[in-house]
C-alpha cells in the first residue's frame, strides 16, 4: 500500500523570495489592526464589561426579536443588545452593567425571567459585577504579558542571537494578526479569547522551533551555501511535517466550528485562523528575517569552531 504524502518528497520551493509579498502583506494588516485598535477597539465581552448576558430558546421555535427587544428595552435597564445566533430559534440579551453592584444585576435576571419565561427557555445566564469584571481584565492582562515574556525569554535561551530574533519577530507578529481577527471581525473579546491567543502563542512557539532547529542544523553543515537557499532548504525539508501537523489540526478545528456548538464556536474560530497564520509566519516571516540578520555572524561560527577545535585535539 503507497503511504498518503501530502507534500512530496525532495521539495524544492523558493519560499525566502516570496517575503516581498508577505512582508507588505504583514506590514499593512499589522497598521490596520493598529488603527481599528485606537479607534473601533474590541468588541469586549460580559467577562471584561460587566453586566448581564442571557441565552434563550423560543419554545415556538421562531423567536420575535422586534418583541424582545421592546419588552427588554421597557424594564428600564438602558439600551440592551438582542440578536440571533446559532440554531433557529436562539437569541441573546445582553444589559450593560447596572449601578447597585451584584444585587442590581441580579435584578435584571429575575425581571428578564418574569418576563420571558412563558415563550423562552433560559439556556445561559451570566452575571458580572463591576468588581468582578475589573479583577478579570487585570488578571487576564497580567497572564498574557507574563505568558508572553516567558515565551520570548525562552527563545533567547533556546537559540543563538539572529535565531531567536527571528522567533520573537515570528511570535509577536502572530499575536498582532490575531488580535486583528479580532478587530476586523468584532468577535466577542473575553476569557476564552484570552485562552485562544495563549494557545496560538504556544503553536506558534512550536512551528518556530521545529523549523530554526533545522536551519541551525544546516547552517553548521553547509558553511558556503547562500544563506537564501539555505532558508528555502530547511523550509522545504519541514514543510512536509507543517503540513501535517497543520492539515490535521485544522481538520479537527473545523469540525469544532460546524458542530461544537456556541459555547466553542469563537475559541475554534480563533484557532482556526491562528492556525493559518502561524503556520504562514514560520515560512514567510521568522524564516526570511534571518537573512537581514547576517545568521552566520555570532554563536553559530563561534560553536562550529570550538567543535573544530575540540575534534582536532
Amino acid at each position: 500500500m503507497r503511504l498518503l504524502r501530502i507534500v512530496p518528497d525532495n521539495t524544492r520551493f523558493k519560499i525566502v523570495r516570496f517575503r516581498r509579498f508577505s512582508y507588505p502583506f504583514s506590514a499593512i494588516y499589522s497598521i490596520l489592526t493598529l488603527a481599528l485598535f485606537l479607534t473601533v477597539g474590541l468588541n469586549f465581552g460580559i467577562d471584561f464589561r460587566g453586566g448581564t448576558l442571557m441565552e434563550m430558546q423560543a419554545k415556538s421555535g421562531k423567536p420575535d426579536i422586534a418583541q424582545v427587544r421592546q419588552t427588554a428595552n421597557a424594564f428600564g435597564f438602558g439600551e440592551v443588545e438582542v440578536q440571533e445566533f446559532g440554531n433557529a430559534g436562539e437569541l441573546s440579551m445582553r444589559f450593560a452593567l447596572q449601578p447597585g453592584g451584584e444585587v442590581a444585576q441580579q435584578g435584571v435576571v429575575t425581571t428578564a425571567r418574569a418576563a420571558f419565561a412563558q415563550d423562552y427557555d433560559f439556556r445561559r445566564v451570566e452575571t458580572v459585577g463591576p468588581r468582578v469584571s475589573g479583577e478579570l481584565v487585570q488578571a487576564g492582562t497580567i497572564g498574557v504579558v507574563l505568558a508572553i515574556l516567558g515565551v520570548l525569554i525562552y527563545l533567547w535561551f533556546r537559540f543563538e542571537m539572529q535565531l531567536a530574533i527571528g522567533a520573537i519577530v515570528g511570535t509577536l507578529h502572530d499575536i498582532v494578526l490575531t488580535l486583528g481577527f479580532f478587530l476586523f471581525t468584532q468577535l466577542e473579546f473575553n476569557l476564552t479569547s484570552i485562552a485562544a491567543i495563549l494557545t496560538i502563542v504556544g503553536y506558534s512557539l512550536n512551528e518556530t522551533v521545529v523549523v530554526f532547529d533545522r536551519t541551525r542544523e544546516l547552517l553548521r553543515r553547509y558553511k558556503t551555501m547562500p544563506v537564501a537557499e539555505l532558508l528555502d532548504l530547511s523550509v522545504n525539508s519541514t514543510l512536509s511535517r507543517t503540513a501535517i501537523t497543520s492539515t490535521t489540526t485544522v481538520l479537527a478545528l473545523v469540525a469544532l466550528v460546524f458542530f461544537g456548538g456556541s459555547a466553542i464556536e469563537g475559541f475554534a474560530l480563533v484557532m482556526l485562523f491562528g492556525v493559518m497564520v502561524c503556520t504562514y509566519s514560520a515560512m514567510f516571516v521568522s524564516t526570511p528575517v534571518l537573512l537581514y540578520l547576517d545568521v552566520r555572524a555570532g554563536r553559530l561560527d563561534q560553536g562550529d569552531e570550538l567543535a573544530e577545535a575540540k575534534s582536532r585535539v
